[in-house]
């Protein structure tokens, strides 16, 4: 876990506060200009279609003015009359140029169009006849037409032969004027912002950009109504707009779009964000330069005792204490010198009382130990003293005194091999197999062990890195104790060993009684014994320093009323502390 000094919290509170504060600020300052300019946006958008509409409302008035001043014109009765097509071309100029239209149609009684003069090519006489034929169809008096790319709004007149009051048609007059280029602009420059005309899905004429022009093409289906502020996003700049339908209900809609840059109008908005980003920042930086002094001037006596408290963890009670500040902290520094004085004392005490406690069990634990083999040693050296034992009988008392010599001797080797530190290895590469069998070999040796199973397995190559007599040693301790757990007549006892990824497992099973639960805990610790005659308790703690020498595991798996399981874990490369002699 990472401490965090006391400095550094009182620096980081400031610079967490400090920023939530200006960052809390600027948020609100921003979000609250960029609704003001939302709005302010959203009402100059209402007042640009307000103006075009007004404008649109002019000019509708003087093309229906216009186009009724030429249906009266006798002189268009007249040509009307010829129902000549080629003538009533031909003298369609004049009537276009008097009234100074972008589109001029003429068309017969029965809505045949026989005259068409336009400002800009491409918008021909089929394009026209379609636009006729829809528009007697509907009865429509004004109406749009679009072909060819071209949109125009229009006005249609009916001729009639001699007064109006007669109903005596022999034509009708259509005259428009073309949504281009120039009336986008002019809108544009009113509204202060870009447009576009669409008819249904058709984008005619915009002030976009050429990439801008294309995205919003492909959006103009889905537009509808007034445009939600900020859902406009074209070529990665955002517009507010809105839009408003031209044509009358029921028609193909033709939708004039006013669109305002919200990136151009927010930029100085940008621009200041920054700047009190910036004031920000350089206050935090004074700010933490200013409570660093602060902390430094108030923690350093603190940390001067955080060091004495870390160097008496690591046993120096002599680490010098800085305690003249006057204050509390000097009454918390000579506090701890005191209570580090104390406990000095009381560490030797019980340092001096631990050693005789321990001489005491390892006294107590060598005489109980030794006196059983020695008690034996005299019975069968006062038997041989008999002069009637026979050479058998000598042979016998022989044998029994050399096996109590060989547990005294065994013994001794245990305290001293436990007494050692780091013992001295000797590792050498080879396969683990072989002092597994030594250590069977002389276990079965023993008479009262021959009617007990041992078996032994292996899975895959067991070579490794190992001190081959330490690590019998280990093998021999752990077949003992498991041969002097389970029964004389139907013990079992199950060596296993598989090559793992990094390491060597082995696995030493019987089916004894199982390790009593009071001393499961403490199994390798010296002199812990349970169940045993002539136990020692020292044979695992032996075999667990082995096994840690070696830099391997060792530790009891299961343990039951079926049996215990004890688990090695050996390492393939050679052990990490190797010491010589």
């Amino acid at each position: 876990m990472v401490r965090i000094r006391l400095r550094t919290k009182l620096l980081l509170s400031l610079v967490l506060t400090s920023t939530a504060l200006i960052s809390s600020s600027l948020y609100i300052v921003q979000h609250r200009l960029q609704s003001r300019a939302r709005q302010e946006i959203a009402e100059s958008l209402s007042n640009s279609v307000v103006i075009f509409q007004s404008f649109q409302r002019e000019r509708q008035a003087t093309l229906a003015r216009s186009a009724a001043l030429l249906a009266n014109l006798p002189s268009l009765k007249a040509l009307m009359t010829t129902q000549d097509e080629v003538t009533i071309q031909d003298a369609s100029m004049d009537f276009w140029r008097l009234v100074g239209s972008d589109l001029f149609v003429l068309a017969d009684r029965t809505g045949r169009v026989v005259a068409l003069q336009t400002a800009t090519r491409g918008f021909d006489r089929q394009a026209a006849q379609v636009s006729v034929s829809g528009a007697l169809q509907r009865g429509a008096t004004s109406d749009w037409w679009f072909g060819q790319g071209h949109l125009y709004e229009t006005f249609l007149m009916p001729i009639y032969f001699g007064s109006p009051a007669n109903n005596v048609p022999i034509g009708m007059l259509a005259v428009g004027y073309e949504i281009d280029k120039q009336v986008a602009e002019v809108v544009r420059r009113v509204a202060s912002g870009h447009v576009a005309f669409s008819y249904g899905s058709n984008l005619v004429v915009s002030t976009l950009a050429h990439d801008q022009q294309a995205e919003f093409a492909r959006r103009a289906p889905s537009i509808s109504g007034p445009a939600r502020p900020g859902d406009m996003r074209l070529a990665g700049e955002e517009f507010i707009g809105t839009s408003v339908d031209l044509s009358p209900a029921g028609e193909v809609p033709v939708r004039l779009t006013v669109l305002k840059s919200y990136d151009q109008a927010t930029a100085f908005l940008n621009s200041l964000n920054r700047l009190l980003l910036g004031v920000g920042l350089v206050a935090i930086l004074a700010g933490s330069a200013l409570v660093f002094l602060l902390a430094h001037t108030f923690t350093r006596p603190l940390s001067n005792l955080v060091s004495g408290v870390h160097a008496l963890e690591k046993g120096d009670f002599s680490y010098p204490l800085d305690g003249h500040s006057n204050d509390e902290v000097e009454e918390l520094t000579m506090a701890f010198d005191n209570m580090r004085n104390s406990l000095q004392n009381s560490q030797r005490e019980l340092l001096q009382a631990d050693r005789l406690a321990t001489v005491g069990r390892m006294a107590s634990s060598i005489s109980h130990d030794l006196r059983h083999p020695l008690t034996a040693i005299l019975a069968y050296a006062e038997f041989l003293s008999d002069n009637s034992l026979n050479d058998q009988q000598r042979k016998e008392l022989y044998g029994e005194i050399r096996m109590s010599v060989a547990r005294m001797t065994d013994l001794i080797s245990s305290l001293l091999d436990f007494s050692k530190g780091q013992q001295t290895l000797t590792p050498a590469f080879g396969n683990i197999r072989e002092p597994m069998e030594h250590a069977i070999h002389v276990v079965r040796a023993r008479p009262e062990f021959a009617r007990i199973g041992i078996t032994l397995s292996q899975q895959g190559v067991i070579e490794s890195w190992f001190d081959a007599k330490k690590l019998e040693r280990v093998f021999h301790n752990l077949l003992l104790n498991a041969c002097e757990a389970v029964s004389p007549e139907s013990g079992k006892i199950e060596l296993t060993a598989r090559r793992t990824e990094g390491a060597v497992e082995i696995r030493v099973a019987d089916n004894g009684p199982g390790i009593p639960p009071n001393i499961l805990d403490s199994i390798f610790q010296p002199f812990v014994s349970h169940g045993k005659e002539n136990g020692t308790g020292l044979g695992l703690a032996v075999a667990h320093k082995i096994v840690q020498d070696h830099g391997g595991e060792i530790c009891v798996e299961s343990t039951g009323e079926h049996g215990s399981v004890f688990a090695l874990r050996l390492p393939l490369s050679p052990p990490r502390r190797v010491f010589d002699t």
